[in-house]
């Protein structure tokens, strides 16, 4: 029986504040400052080009100003309706807040206003392609609208099929976050880009903000295919919990907000299969389910559990386990779950949230990159190396090379989603 279960997709909203669409003149006030008439008007440049045809519904007002700096946008669409848009964090374009229209047409006005106050305006307009026949590719956006995240929460996107890496700069240009208060991260890709995540050099701050937009549908990726939603959501970081399970006392320490609340008794995984060593986060919270391991290695057996908390697409739990308690703390027994008595595995679903951290040491095996949210498995200079983008330059390291003008930044396959855990 396959209960394998998958978080729902949803996108995010991400970008700098909203800009305010409406025209881009007005009456000058008295005693304004008159525009000094010797400095050349600034140079500006917009995309799409004027009267372009079949233009991606992702299209952006692309903005390259020389002299000065952009003052107004407004874009509208064919029947004279403003299309909602926010700037990129690096001013090199304007973003609609939703995907265009297929086989519709738009016109882009933008203003540029130079050091003395001359300006300069631009206008384009341009027609959206039909909508694609190429098959999509499936995104899976983990990451919830309207919860609460432990501190050690990725942002995950998965892809099937995965994204070449040709076709990556394309997509995580599209993929958007945005933290109240600000705490800046970036994106970095699996070696076989089937999941890209986004994370900030430390954890989120409890309280953080997280707005997310990953916005796809219709993007072209590759030759062949293109995106397939375009979602956003918007969650809270709770408080910062964090477990540590040691394999030679066998002992999960509980921490909340960095002080050692309680230590439990474990049995993990026995030699023949072992629980991984790693950084993982939690990434669901089930009360009650059945693992199933008929048909696969080392299985063959089905067993209902309570208070299963998920750490792995390969079926590493946490969760109670009456049945092991005599062995808890001194002898590992399991099929590679983390084994607790029925009373703390219920006292500690009260406790986590997922997007906790857990980290575990000392047994036979190290965790594989993919297999679950193996974002802080890394370190931050082996994360940022992942990003199909340059990163901002106060995430990178010091010797690392500048960032070019209007690029920035936002392992091993990942299983298929088990439920075998043991």
């Amino acid at each position: 029986m396959d209960l394998r279960r998958r978080l729902r997709l949803f996108a995010v909203t991400v970008v700098a504040a909203p800009l305010v669409l409406g025209g881009c003149t007005g009456e000058r006030k008295s005693g304004a400052r008159p525009a000094d008439q010797s400095s050349p008007p600034p140079e500006l440049v917009v995309t799409p080009v004027d009267k372009a045809l079949n233009v991606p519904v992702t299209a952006e007002v692309g903005t390259a100003v020389k002299g000065g700096r952009i003052t107004a946008v407004r874009i509208v669409d064919d029947k004279g309706k403003d299309v909602k848009a926010e700037p990129r964090e690096d001013g090199s374009a304007w973003v609609p807040s939703a995907p265009l229209e297929p086989q519709r047409t738009y016109t882009a006005e933008v203003t540029a206003t130079g050091n003395g106050g001359q300006t300069t305006v631009r206008k384009t307009t341009f027609t959206t392609m039909p909508k694609s026949t190429k098959p999509s590719i499936t995104s899976t956006l983990y990451f919830q609208d309207n919860q609460t995240y432990g501190t050690a929460m990725p942002v995950t996107v998965a892809f099937d099929p995965p994204i070449a890496k040709e076709a990556r700069m394309d997509v995580q240009r599209r993929l958007f976050v945005k933290t109240n208060p600000p705490q800046p991260g970036t994106w970095s890709w699996l070696d076989d880009g089937s999941q890209v995540y986004y994370r900030a050099p430390d954890f989120w701050r409890p309280g953080t903000t997280i707005s997310v937009r990953a916005a796809l549908e219709g993007l072209p990726i590759g030759r062949d295919r293109v995106g397939d939603a375009d979602r956003t959501a918007t969650s809270k970081i709770g408080r910062h919990v964090a477990l540590e399970v040691d394999n030679a006392t066998k002992q999960m320490s509980v921490f909340r907000d960095d002080k050692l609340i309680r230590k439990i008794p474990v049995s993990l995984g026995k030699p023949s299969t072992p629980t991984s060593s790693g950084r993982m986060v939690i990434m669901e919270k089930l009360e009650q389910t059945t693992f199933d391991t008929r048909g696969e290695p080392n299985g063959g057996y089905v067993v209902d559990v309570e208070d299963a908390q998920r750490l792995t697409w390969g079926g590493e739990f946490i969760h109670g386990a009456p049945w092991s308690e005599g062995d808890q703390g001194k002898t590992n027994v399991s099929h590679g779950c983390t084994n607790l008595s029925a009373a703390a595995a219920d006292w500690l679903m009260g406790v986590t949230q997922v997007g906790d951290l857990v980290t575990f040491k000392g047994t036979e095996v190290q965790l594989q990159a993919g297999n679950g949210w193996t974002a802080w498995n890394v370190s931050w200079d082996e994360f940022i190396k992942g990003s199909a983008l340059p990163v901002p330059a106060g995430l990178r390291p010091a010797s690392a090379s500048p960032v070019p003008p209007g690029a920035v930044a936002g392992g091993s396959p990942a299983p298929a989603p088990s439920l075998s855990g043991g």
